[in-house]
């Protein structure tokens, strides 16, 4: 494939923008080579500015469960455009939006609409913080909730894909009170809250790992979690900016049928428009500004025209809920077709699914925490992201994300990427 424009667009960029991308996993650092840049995108195919077609499982990063583009998604954005894209007003779209999300989810009694994944983290830490009246938090190694300084350490994501699991310009200080559990492993949870006992606020996590490849929850782990913060009076918070709406309707907590006090949701209920929200019980949330003292504030919150984006999007998916089941079946069979491979070439890599998420680990070893995520061979993984790209298939350029199968998908598609894996993995094994 030709990447001559994508290079010189990338050689103009590095030089306003660092690192030439706007988010670090955007460069294909990890991978080797530089990076493409996208001129459109329409289903499940993307092209990119040089004319190159790539069959995209990157999904700009799960939100698009339907495919880039949907026709039933453009009915009215124009007109919603013309009305006007953003007032520092209320809007009653703001109301139906959070009314759907509490529809979703039983632990979403109240929702604050927030720009991105990460204020909505910080944000529900700081009221888990102010609703308490405590100060320590517990996370796990590989979860990656976010940039804010007290959530980045031993992180996921392209912390975890540039081997900095805690960034520099994070003060010791502001990280005292961050304790980190091993994803996973309940007992080193429960060693943690005894030993800070009667100083934990919440704990965060995501529920389905998907910034370290894809960990499910093992049996036990997430009802383990709901048990010991009930008896301890701790916020338990799922970071759903993932799996929320993407794993099932109501996420994760509608898959393991359990509930946390808070969860978190992102760039999926604005149809991936910058969009996030938090939302928990009446008595956490009652503590957020201006109804309590817990401030947090943003101009362009409950933007309506993200709104009436991520609206369409949702309202879709609650009438249409086959949708889950027809991605589940793809992804599902793109698996079969994986393992299939990996048998016939006499490889021991490991895949992990959940629903239409799933990742392929380059690993011999069994893949459930942070620790397993670290024995994958990630130079084989950029060989093999290189031969997948060459071949048409885009992947997220990072041993450590996920692969995302939308409604768009065709057999086609899951045809032409297992052929392109069985001569990937050839090339890798050379």
């Amino acid at each position: 494939m030709n990447h001559e424009k994508s290079k010189a667009a990338f050689a103009k960029a590095c030089e306003v923008i660092p690192g030439g991308v706007n988010s670090p996993v955007r460069a294909f650092q990890s991978v080797g080579g530089e990076p493409i840049f996208v001129d459109h995108a329409k289903g499940s195919h993307i092209v990119d500015i040089d004319g190159n077609e790539y069959i995209d499982y990157i999904c700009s990063w799960g939100p698009f469960v339907l495919g880039h583009s949907h026709p039933m998604m453009a009915e009215g954005a124009l007109e919603a455009i013309q009305r006007g894209i953003s007032y520092g007003l209320p809007t009653e779209i703001e109301t139906r939006m959070a009314e759907l999300i509490c529809s979703a989810y039983k632990s979403a009694e109240m929702v604050r609409m927030v720009n991105s994944g990460t204020e909505a983290t910080m944000s529900a830490i700081r009221a888990a913080r102010g609703y308490t009246g405590k100060d320590k938090i517990i996370k796990f190694e590989g979860c990656y909730h976010g940039h804010s300084d007290c959530l980045l350490v031993k992180s996921g994501s392209g912390a975890l894909t540039f081997g900095m699991p805690t960034s520099p310009g994070v003060p010791a200080d502001v990280v005292k009170n961050t304790l980190v559990c091993r994803y996973n492993d309940l007992v080193s949870v429960k060693e943690t809250v005894e030993a800070n006992q009667g100083e934990i606020a919440a704990i965060i996590l995501e529920p389905i790992a998907g910034n370290m490849g894809v960990i499910p929850p093992r049996p036990g782990f997430l009802e383990g979690l709901r048990t010991l913060c009930t008896e301890q009076g701790i916020v338990l918070i799922f970071d759903e900016v993932i799996s929320g709406f993407r794993a099932a309707f109501g996420g994760a907590s509608e898959l393991y049928g359990v509930d946390p006090d808070m969860v978190c949701f992102g760039k999926i209920i604005g149809s991936g428009l910058p969009v996030g929200a938090y939302a928990g019980k009446r008595e956490i949330m009652s503590v957020i500004s201006p109804k309590g003292p817990v401030y947090q504030a943003g101009t362009l919150s409950g933007n309506p025209l993200a709104m009436f984006m991520g609206l369409k999007l949702l309202a879709y998916l609650k009438e249409h809920r086959e949708i889950y089941q027809r991605v589940e079946e793809y992804a599902a069979k793109l698996e079969a077709g994986m393992r299939d491979l990996l048998t016939k070439h006499g490889l021991r890599y490991q895949i992990n699914r959940v629903g239409s998420l799933l990742c392929l680990f380059f690993t011999e070893q069994e893949v459930i925490s942070y620790d397993d995520v670290k024995t994958c061979d990630t130079t084989k993984f950029s060989k093999y992201f290189q031969c997948m790209l060459g071949r048409g298939i885009l992947l997220a350029p990072s041993q450590f994300e996920a692969m995302f199968v939308s409604a768009a998908h065709t057999q086609e598609d899951l045809e032409k990427t297992l052929h392109a894996m069985d001569q990937a993995l050839s090339a890798c094994e050379e």
